[in-house]
């Protein structure tokens, strides 16, 4: 019985193989393997869909995260928000506001600095600045150094580039260059 399931299925296969191009089949002789030019075809083929597959997969990768370390910073934002709503003044550190060791999606700690209620010379050398030097926000600070964990104060910066920051005293989070 299984001799005779094995034979149909080899009549099946090789009716559907007939018009395939890779059929093992040449002239009265049946080979059992493919020819070595058919075998770097289909590496070929397989290797042409990884290197449009690879790319594609990144991509998706760094945008989830993106969004992951934009999604953080709001709920830091909103906690920050409610410790100086219940206290008065911003908090001196994440971890003073009961957020301690809130890492992003790439592994590094999300940076903090108060602005408002501190002297400005405590502060001006420390403030993130935009394009033209003017500070982020007046409030505080919070940032993501982003996939390459570097970061410099201005965004115009090269290390600066790929961090998620918050600007305008909250009404932008997203990635510093399209600020």
């Amino acid at each position: 019985m299984p001799q005779r399931c094995y034979r149909y299925f080899c009549l099946c296969c090789s009716s559907f193989l007939k018009g395939f191009p890779f059929d093992c089949r040449r002239g009265k002789a049946q080979c059992n393997a493919w020819t070595l030019v058919e075998l770097l075809f289909v590496i070929a083929i397989l290797g042409i869909l990884g290197a449009i597959a690879v790319p594609v997969w990144t991509d998706y990768v760094d945008k989830a995260r993106n969004t992951s370390a934009m999604a953080d910073i709001r709920t830091i934002e909103s906690e920050i928000v409610k410790f100086h709503a219940e206290r008065g003044r911003p908090p001196d550190t994440l971890a003073e506001a009961g957020l301690p060791t809130r890492l992003d999606p790439w592994g590094s700690p999300y940076e903090y600095l108060r602005i408002a209620g501190l002297p400005k010379h405590d502060v001006q050398t420390k403030w993130r600045k935009d394009r033209f030097l003017v500070p982020l926000n007046s409030d505080f600070d919070l940032y993501s150094k982003g996939k390459d964990k570097k970061s410099k104060l201005p965004l115009t910066a090269q290390d600066s580039h790929d961090d998620i920051i918050r600007a305008n005293s909250g009404a932008f989070v997203g990635l510093a260059s399209d600020y």
